[in-house]
């Protein structure tokens, strides 16, 4: 796999989610936000776990792993060191969840 840029739209995340089988999409918000609006195909790990969870999601270290977060501030955070620890794949979903309600699923809720 060509190294990805750090970055990932909204609509392209939509269509490897469609297109993948066991698509590596990651919830790097708190669990409040996350029942106030998630994606189905996401597995959250708020940020401030994710180091002590790694070996969860140590599968996706030589595949795409996209993270999210509201705007993706902390998605981008997230994705860079996921990068140094050898995921080099990860990708931060540019405009988060809120980007996401607004333009691929109006049922989530934004906040």
């Amino acid at each position: 796999m060509t190294e990805l840029p750090i970055e990932i739209s909204t609509d392209d995340v939509k269509k490897w989610i469609d297109e993948t089988a066991e698509s590596g999409l990651l919830d790097c918000r708190t669990e409040e936000e996350y029942r106030t609006a998630a994606i189905d195909q996401a597995t959250l790990i708020p940020m401030d776990q994710i180091q002590a969870r790694l070996a969860e999601i140590d599968h996706f270290r030589d595949q795409r792993l996209v993270v999210l977060c509201h705007h993706g501030g902390r998605s981008l955070m997230v994705a860079e060191w996921l990068r140094q620890q050898g995921f080099h794949h990860a990708q931060s979903m540019a405009g988060g969840i809120d980007e996401w309600s607004e333009k691929i699923d109006p049922t989530i809720p934004r906040y």
